[in-house]
């Protein structure tokens, strides 16, 4: 069964940060309307911090409402879609169980499963909840970062439909919570033998837990 886009939200304003930027583009809020998808990322959406957020690879995040009915519980409060920085709030569909390298459709676009969020102190101040990346690493469901395989566009209640899955058994939440070795050499040889790029902090966090040479695994998209 095909998931739901609930919303597209894009950067409403940057706030001020004490991260080495100084500001943060977390605020996102929800879109009317088709909004193109775009190799960097969606139309009208902005990255503050480059170094550690946006690019190929981080290109769209999304997060799903099931998530969000968790969290409620933990804030005691309603949590609005965009809320946690995403691009996409999605239902039906778990996102965290996708496989690295599983894509979908979204919209009329084609997105590949590159990688699990990693939590920030920005996250955290944004959000006024100081023990914040504690809580959200030890539930481990993170939400997802995909790579645009094709443009395309999104409107909210569009469907997300899984396209292709690897095969290789290696989801975003266990990269999120640590690979063994077996999982590790999977990962690794199914990225070696199809060519296809990892994300270069999956393929580091491969690497250790297999202790296969970090400059072997393809990191750099082609073509």
């Amino acid at each position: 069964m095909p998931g739901v886009i609930e919303a597209v939200n894009v950067v409403s304003q940057l706030h001020r940060s004490p991260g080495t930027v100084g500001v943060t583009a977390i605020d996102k809020r929800p879109v009317e309307g088709a909004v193109a998808v775009r190799p960097y990322g969606l139309y009208r959406d902005v990255q503050a911090d480059r170094k550690h957020h946006g690019g190929l690879f981080q290109a769209v995040y999304a997060f799903s409402r099931e998530e969000y009915r968790y969290w409620r519980g933990q804030f005691g409060r309603d949590l609005e879609a965009g809320e946690f920085g995403e691009n996409l709030t999605t239902s039906g569909i778990a996102l965290d169980d996708l496989e690295i390298g599983a894509t979908v459709r979204a919209g009329s676009a084609v997105l590949e499963a590159t990688a699990p969020r990693t939590p920030c102190n920005v996250f955290a101040d944004f959000l006024e909840r100081k023990n914040l990346i504690k809580e959200f690493t030890a539930h481990g469901r993170t939400g997802v970062y995909f790579r645009v395989v094709r443009r395309g566009e999104v409107s909210a209640g569009d469907q997300i439909t899984v396209l292709a899955t690897p095969g290789h058994g290696v989801s975003v939440a266990d990269v999120f919570g640590g690979v063994d070795e077996a999982s590790a050499r999977a990962l690794i040889d199914w990225s070696v033998g199809t060519g296809t790029a990892l994300h270069r902090e999956v393929a580091a966090i491969a690497a250790r837990a297999s202790g296969v040479d970090v400059a072997s695994i393809p990191t750099e998209v082609r073509g």
